[in-house]
């Protein structure tokens, strides 16, 4: 038996114990809490060396900021648990429920999926997350983090497992693949015995290769190309905020926006002011000819730039003839994250919102709402890219499934 294979093992066996945990899942949550306050400074101290040879690597800033961790981060992810920890348990909720003409009383009930993989790439402060969502909702969960944080992940991780036994569950609830090779990644797709969902988040390229790869069900998350739509009746001030917002505030993550795109009759007026709302911030604009035309200090946007994720300042940048033109180029470039649009019509503004087909549509507001503790759910696991099963961000409704569960008095059939 592989390493991998009796962590999978364990991982089941723990997920059995907390089909019945109850209560004792809060109290894990917040031993988990109390423990990373109280090892902040080991934490920080992990980080750092992750964040040093990432560095020598010469890893991008934007990335760098994904990585790091500061005593600030780590209590947000200690707030972050408490959270988590202070919503309803949705696991034997009863769904719907009916008794039969012949006396069955049948019940649908909400029950965790069971052992939950997570692969994830440079974001340590997932592998809290991703814990917390996977214990209130009744999972087992392992983890496996990129190279370029496993510094970080492993002394989060073995905080957490110290924590949740303490509290009085297992520490095989928790796991995290120490491995970072690509063989232990393959690995984990294919550990089909006892994983029940696998969860990716991080670039197109790891969504993709584990789509490939995978032989354990897969939910997608995280790619995230999103746009806003100026329309040509916009207010240009909310536009260049949203748009602003929406780019620079945090450009490294899957909610940002990579593209925007501009009516041609108020791209005149619109695109300067939304430029230099973007220059305080040196975002670099790949644009059209038409909005080359319009701006100076540009560069040429490609084909391939539509489809891009950036991750980073810069933007690509299309003057468009209609709202019809956006959504279609919507349609074809998107990768079904998050769009906005700006606009005082309400006509436009349902003609959008029915139309485009991603899992957050806004509009006059920022994509970077695109978030489990914006809309309420406590901290995401993911945002979901695809419509089976779940969409858009995941919390913990959406790591659980459903049981009947039927009673009878000696009935046969």
């Amino acid at each position: 038996m592989t390493v991998l294979e009796q962590m999978g093992q364990n991982a089941k066996q723990a997920s059995r114990f907390l089909l019945t945990a109850g209560e004792l899942k809060n109290k894990a949550l917040l031993s988990i809490a109390d423990a990373l306050i109280e090892n902040c400074d080991e934490i920080v101290k992990a980080n750092s060396i992750d964040i040093q040879i990432a560095r020598e690597n010469n890893t991008k800033e934007s990335l760098i900021d994904r990585l790091s961790l500061s005593p600030e981060r780590i209590k947000g992810m200690a707030e972050g648990v408490r959270q988590v920890a202070a919503l309803p348990d949705p696991t034997g909720v009863v769904l719907s429920g009916e008794t039969r003409p012949n006396g069955l009383k049948i019940e649908k009930v909400r029950v965790p999926l069971g052992v939950i993989g997570i692969i994830y790439e440079a974001r340590p402060n997932v592998t809290s997350d991703a814990a917390a969502l996977c214990l209130k909702s009744g999972n087992a969960v392992i983890l496996r983090g990129g190279k370029e944080a496993i510094n970080s992940n492993r002394c989060i991780a073995e905080i957490m497992r110290n924590a949740i036994e303490k509290a009085g569950l297992p520490k095989d609830c928790i796991a995290l693949v120490q491995d970072t090779s690509r063989n232990s990644s393959i690995e984990l797709m294919q550990l089909s015995d006892y994983l029940d969902v696998l969860i990716p988040r991080g670039s197109a390229r790891l969504i993709k290769a584990v789509v490939e790869n995978a032989k354990v069900p897969v939910i997608e998350t995280g790619v995230g190309n999103c746009h806003v739509y100026v329309d040509d009746s916009a207010d240009i001030d909310m536009a260049a905020n949203i748009i602003y917002n929406a780019k620079t505030s945090r450009p490294s993550v899957c909610n940002a926006i990579e593209t925007i795109l501009v009516h041609k009759d108020i791209a005149q007026k619109a695109l300067p002011a939304i430029k230099a709302r973007l220059d305080e911030k040196h975002v670099v604009l790949r644009c059209c000819e038409r909005a080359s035309a319009i701006l100076e200090n540009v560069e040429a946007a490609t084909e391939d730039d539509w489809y891009t994720e950036y991750g980073d300042y810069i933007l690509a940048v299309k003057v468009v003839d209609s709202i019809d033109d956006a959504i279609e180029h919507i349609a074809k470039y998107s990768s079904g994250h998050s769009e906005c649009i700006v606009t005082s019509s309400y006509y436009n503004a349902q003609l959008f919102t029915d139309k485009v087909d991603s899992a957050a549509v806004y509009v006059n507001a920022s994509t970077r709402f695109t978030d489990g503790g914006e809309f309420g759910l406590g901290a995401e696991i993911g945002i979901s890219t695809q419509k089976l099963h779940a969409r858009g961000p995941m919390g913990l409704n959406e790591l659980t499934s459903m049981k009947f569960i039927i009673k009878g008095n000696g009935q046969i059939r």
